[in-house]
């Protein structure tokens, strides 16, 4: 059974209905109307509520925007489970054969971030499911998008991740004069059929991935909280400020728990602050042990 996960997007008349898998590959749609929506009996169907607007899909989500008419706390229960019985029931939601006809353009937008010299531009596809940073142009051999970004001057570090590139930049150039370009640099990039991340890297990753598993079963019990607690609690609320957080030891003697910070939070003039008044105080609480300390081992 399909379970669909309702998220909140910048924009408060617009939620997002998210799937565990992805519902379309490398394409997107947009319809205003049900006319419109003939590539989508999904999208259809939700026409026939009074207040949707617009329907967006994308990846692995359907994206509403409402009229003014109500507010998404009133309906959007209803509006998810009726996404969730349309699908369960066998329903279509994207015509294949009609895919290439409604493929539509990207939109790509700058998020500030906690970290002054990170932005975080956000783009309307999912990009991939497995985050990846970059350092320098000499690690890009697996995304082309990274290594084309590299080629402006004043771009330090990169770091990918769902629906999102965060850009870390050197102090030579203000966001101010340097965000449009970027943005529409990576806007038309991937318009145009430019590939983000290699296939190849994907099925390398998810050999890593089973690695991680084998090795999550060898960790001591406390570790194994540790990571389970990082991924539910910490990771998301990172990952909103275009960054990442990964688990790297913990030390039963000292108690220290060491973790990695990756994308907006590395080099964040407020990491330190995070890292002790934010994920330190929660370990320590749902451990029932004070003497937890957390370390970044990339600082």
């Amino acid at each position: 059974m399909t379970k669909v996960t309702i998220k909140e997007t910048q924009n408060p008349t617009i939620l997002k209905f998210e799937f565990p898998d992805f519902i379309t590959q490398n394409e997107n749609f947009e319809f205003k109307n049900i006319d419109e929506a003939g590539a989508s009996p999904l999208a259809q169907q939700l026409f026939y509520l009074p207040f949707v607007k617009t329907v967006y899909i994308s990846g692995n989500f359907i994206a509403v925007e409402r009229f003014s008419i109500v507010e998404w706390d009133d309906v959007k229960e209803a509006v998810a489970e009726q996404i969730e019985k349309f699908v369960n029931n066998g329903g279509i939601i994207i015509k294949q054969d009609e895919n290439k006809a409604k493929k539509q353009p990207i939109t790509v937008y700058g998020e500030t971030t906690p970290n002054p010299s990170a932005l975080k531009f956000v783009v309307s596809r999912m990009l991939t499911k497995t985050a990846v940073e970059f350092k320098n142009i000499d690690q890009t051999a697996s995304s082309p998008l990274a290594k084309e970004l590299f080629k402006f001057p004043y771009v330090k570090e990169i770091f990918i991740d769902e629906n999102y590139i965060s850009v870390t930049k050197y102090d030579i150039n203000n966001w101010d004069e340097i965000t449009l370009e970027l943005r529409s640099y990576i806007k038309q990039f991937i318009e145009n059929g430019g590939t983000v991340l290699e296939e190849n890297f994907v099925q390398e990753t998810l050999v890593e991935e089973t690695k991680k598993t084998e090795d999550f079963d060898n960790l001591d019990v406390t570790s194994q909280k540790i990571i389970n607690i990082l991924e539910e609690y910490v990771k998301p609320a990172v990952a909103a400020d275009g960054g990442n957080i990964a688990f790297e030891s913990y030390n039963e003697e000292d108690k220290v728990v060491k973790v990695i910070l990756q994308g907006a939070c590395s080099g964040c003039p407020s990491s330190t602050f995070t890292l002790k008044s934010g994920i330190e105080s929660l370990l320590k609480t749902m451990l029932n042990d004070d003497t937890i300390i957390v370390e970044a081992a990339n600082a």
